[in-house]
């Protein structure tokens, strides 16, 4: 009996020192987890259970679990390059056939798609729609769309206007005053142009005129490309621009905007200006040449909530607009909730994508199928599928990996007492045969 204790010993310690070896081979391993080797003690029974006097028959290897803990994550500058920092598993198929891992050495393969460092599996997330909106629920290969961004026409144009309450009033009537012309920087008081795009992407001009025309009272006129944005003829002179009427309380805050209605009846009272009849063109020699492009077809609206009339400079904040011309894809960045965004030379970006994590409920229960992946079994559970930073599951660090988690420290001290172990239960099989010597010596 001694010689099977000792025997059963002997695989037990080798056991041991092999799961300890793998765990200093892999210390390097991005995403590795290290393992721990179980042992459970065996004891002979019958139908009646075991006596009190039953001296045990060894030791087996119990189980080899590995320990899902944290490993640091470490910047490598290379943006496809994701680190799990908290709870999950990046998901990734090979047609079909699916594996987990915490590996994020992520490559792309000739077809755009986000792969696996050998090229065989596809990293698994959540698509977009046309308006780069993430689908959510429905798991698919992640790629990497490198087309054109289409361009926007101009629908919102919007900033911070202060209009100073100290500047003179102008007159812009015909018959006493100065009537208001673009080219006679004496017939306004301040001009503000902010760049709009028609539906090509073509860029366009629109200039606002400030005309201080009376106590707490100033008028705004609206040029595209120097041509009063309703023009109907082909000359921009024969349609004089149409100020609309800006109201300010004695504190100094917007109370209203008056704009003549092109239909005719009463004017339009609101905080915006809106341009609907503009055609986009250019103005040579003082003719109108419009370029085949369409404007937005709802028109632009011009926000004038913001604006002001204090004893400060007459000035404006950097304006917003939401069109754009056509750009071509720069680079990509993956923020903390696993969206990929594509950058483009236009200096917009777009959400292409967006990594999905998966969890189960018994993380030892996945079987490691190598290639620092593992697979879901009966006693893991089913995954559960949700976009990083959502629940229990931890965020996406890009430019960076996971490293193990194998604490070298650790491992080297396990490796002296597995030598130990083994060496002792070899020194029980010697001393066994020693007395069995002595036995038939005796005999």
């Amino acid at each position: 009996m001694s010689f099977n204790i000792g025997l059963s010993g002997l695989y037990a310690a080798n056991k041991q020192l092999d799961v300890t070896g793998n765990n200093i081979a892999n210390v390097a391993t991005a995403g590795f987890k290290s393992s721990r080797a179980e042992f459970a003690d065996v004891y002979s029974s019958t139908r009646l259970g075991s006596g009190s006097k039953v001296i045990g028959n060894g030791v087996r290897l119990a189980n080899v679990s590995q320990q899902f803990t944290q490993g640091d994550i470490s910047n490598t500058g290379n943006v496809l390059d994701m680190g799990i920092n908290g709870s999950g598993f990046f998901t990734l198929s090979n047609n079909g056939s699916i594996t987990y891992t915490r590996a994020g050495t992520f490559k792309v393969d000739k077809d755009g798609f986000i792969t696996n460092t050998d090229y065989t599996s596809r990293l698994q997330g959540y698509g977009v729609d046309a308006n780069g909106k993430i689908i959510n629920g429905v798991l698919t290969d992640l790629k990497i769309d490198t087309s054109n961004l289409a361009p926007k026409s101009t629908s919102l144009v919007t900033s911070t206007i202060n209009l100073n309450s100290t500047a003179p009033v102008i007159d812009d009537t015909a018959t006493t005053g100065v009537p208001f012309d673009p080219t006679n920087t004496a017939s306004y008081t301040k001009s503000f142009s902010t760049p709009v795009y028609d539906s090509q992407g073509n860029s366009h001009v629109m200039d606002q005129y400030m005309v201080k025309t009376g106590a707490n009272t100033w008028k705004v006129y609206t040029l595209v490309d120097g041509r009063n944005p309703d023009a109907t003829g082909s000359d921009p002179k024969t349609t004089p621009p149409v100020a609309s009427t800006m109201s300010f309380d004695t504190a100094g805050k917007l109370t209203q905007v008056s704009t003549p209605n092109p239909s005719g009846g009463a004017p339009i009272i609101s905080s915006d200006l809106k341009l609907t009849g503009w055609v986009p063109g250019t103005v040579t020699n003082g003719v109108w040449k419009a370029n085949g492009a369409a404007a937005n077809p709802a028109g632009i609206t011009i926000s004038m909530a913001k604006t002001t009339q204090f004893n400060a400079d007459t000035a404006r904040s950097i304006p917003t607009q939401d069109g754009y011309a056509t750009g071509q894809i720069t680079n990509l960045t993956i923020d903390g909730t696993g969206t990929l965004f594509a950058n483009f030379s236009n200096n917009q970006s777009k959400a292409i994508g967006q990594v999905a994590l998966a969890s189960f409920t018994n993380e030892q229960g996945l079987q490691p199928v190598g290639g620092t992946a593992w697979r879901e079994t009966y006693a893991s559970g089913i995954p559960g599928y949700d976009a990083p930073k959502t629940g229990t599951l931890g965020e996406v660090a890009s430019n960076s990996l996971e490293e193990s988690n194998v604490n070298l420290t650790n491992e080297l001290v396990d490796l002296i007492k597995g030598q130990s172990n083994y060496q002792a239960n070899a020194k029980t099989i010697s001393t066994q045969s020693t007395i069995m010597q002595t036995i038939i010596q005796m005999t």
